[in-house]
């Protein structure tokens, strides 16, 4: 499993489905631990107006075999800055992704989306119930109050 990414000049890729996720081994295969990614920037276009959409992600999994490269992962969380669809259509499609691709124990993700129209939506999936032991902190943000 040699990246594609990592090291190397990677441009944005075209969309989501363009953009290939990189995994690499799980240096600690024998340990039962969380991984966590924020992504407070995350962009997206809504698929009726063309406005952005911006979501503070934040996606916590429990390993299997693989880690996700993070160069990729961003990569991949940039291709949706033109990309239309809904809030919940981008939050469970990225944690369906990284799951079926990824295979980790457990996933999941939250999306905490800032309104438009004054009303946020925040959309939250996960692969199943989380190992027994795993660690489990919450994911740090607040309803919203004017996020920050």
């Amino acid at each position: 499993m040699t990246p594609k990414h990592l090291g190397q000049a990677s441009g944005l890729p075209a969309s989501p489905d363009a953009a290939e996720l990189d995994y690499v081994p799980n240096p600690r295969p024998d340990a039962l631990y969380l991984v966590r990614f924020a992504a407070p920037e995350f962009t997206s276009l809504c698929p009726v107006t063309g406005q952005p959409d911006f979501a503070h992600l934040v996606i916590d999994y429990a390993p299997g075999e693989t880690i996700v490269e993070s160069k990729s992962l961003k990569l991949f969380l940039g291709s949706f800055r033109n990309h239309a669809a809904f809030h919940e259509d981008c939050t469970v499609g990225i944690g369906q992704r990284l799951f079926d691709e990824m295979r980790p124990q457990w996933l999941r993700i939250g999306g905490y989306w800032y309104p438009r129209g004054g009303i946020p939506i925040d959309v939250f999936w996960q692969s199943g119930k989380p190992p027994e032991g795993l660690w489990l902190p919450g994911q740090g943000v607040a309803p919203y109050r004017g996020r920050g």
